[in-house]
């Protein structure tokens, strides 16, 4: 694109695609249905707010009424996130609550665009948009690379003439200002769905770069009755931990953001087809396994931030047959960013909610 090159805006659509009925058959608890009240409440008075929900909440299920109650009122809506994993979790759930109701999926590499009133996408294709969306849901805002890049929130405002409302279990300073200034809305859920508080990380030592003997029977028993979520910092560790783990009999695959088999290999994993993922933190977010221990490798390395690492933990208890699975950071220092993690998540635990 050069500026000789002609841009062509299309006026934004005024009629519902599909019949916009909610067909999910589920319960809200009672936080839940609170919670999704004050999303109704923030849309009819086109106020922004933020839902601040640990992981596990439910957020995707308290979107469903509101959802529901702004297609009933023939409005456009874009629920987008920076993450792509984000979004492929999320659109089977929306697909199977909407089955009347098309879903437009936008992100780099899916070219199907269909007619829709419900369009779920990567921050960065709202940079195609303008003026087009009554609503606007932006999941984990909190996210690299939404909460690095200012053109994205941007292009979040620019796409949208009504109310914004983000989703995070881990919001910014910024963000939290904002809500003390009462500048922006805010609605808080504490507890995760089945009511059990979030699994707390141990911290232990380590000295060495792979796992020891003594790593692996602790691992071992982990997954008498658990997968494991293995993370580390850096990518050139995944081969040489894949390796250490076949050397022990235990079946591993390895995913980061570059690997063009990401998408089967994590939906090989929530299917139960092998049970140890080493990853990066591209999947801190946005991926929901039962029954899963979390083993965060190196929780000391600078490229781990307090958010990443209460992100990471919060993979860990998400079934309510296995609220308390594991959550371990390994680590040569105990640092700040360690004692925050593990310090938010006691105070979450804590909080009660309104």
């Amino acid at each position: 694109m050069t500026d000789h090159t002609e841009l062509f805006r299309f006026p934004k659509r005024t009629e519902r695609i599909g019949d916009g009925q909610l067909t999910w058959q589920g319960d809200l608890t009672a936080d839940q249905a609170r919670v999704s009240q004050e999303l109704i409440a923030t849309f009819d008075e086109r106020r922004d707010r933020l839902l601040w929900a640990v992981t596990g909440a439910g957020k995707t299920e308290m979107l469903f009424p509101l959802l529901a109650h702004a297609l009933a009122k023939q409005a456009q809506i874009a629920i987008v996130s920076p993450r792509v994993d984000v979004i492929l979790e999320l659109a089977p759930r929306l697909q199977q609550a909407f089955v009347n109701t098309p879903i437009a999926i936008l992100y780099g590499g899916q070219h199907e665009v269909i007619e829709s009133s419900l369009v779920l996408a990567t921050t960065h294709q709202l940079l195609r948009f303008y003026h087009a969306f009554d609503l606007v849901i932006v999941d984990e805002v909190d996210a690299f690379p939404y909460a690095t890049v200012p053109m994205l929130d941007r292009a979040v405002h620019q796409a949208s003439v009504g109310p914004i409302i983000y989703l995070t279990a881990t919001p910014s300073n910024a963000m939290l200002r904002a809500v003390q200034h009462q500048k922006l809305a805010v609605s808080y859920l504490a507890r995760r769905f089945h009511q059990f508080p979030l699994p707390k990380p141990q911290v232990k030592l380590i000295s060495t770069g792979l796992p020891t003997r003594a790593h692996y029977k602790m691992i071992e028993k982990m997954l008498i009755t658990r997968q494991l979520l293995f993370f580390v910092p850096h990518i050139e560790q995944l081969a040489p931990l894949q390796t250490w783990f076949k050397q022990q009999g235990i079946d591993c695959q390895t995913v980061h953001a570059n690997d063009p088999e990401r998408q089967p290999k994590v939906a090989a994993f929530r299917a139960g087809d092998f049970p140890v993922l080493v990853t990066t933190t591209i999947l801190e977010r946005g991926v929901t396994i039962a029954r899963c221990a979390v083993i965060v490798w190196q929780a000391d390395a600078a490229l781990f931030s307090t958010s990443a690492l209460v992100q990471m933990a919060g993979r860990a208890g998400r079934s309510a047959d296995s609220p308390d699975d594991p959550v371990i950071y390994y680590a040569k220092h105990y640092t700040s960013a360690i004692h925050q993690a593990r310090r938010q998540i006691h105070q979450m635990n804590r909080r009660p909610t309104p």
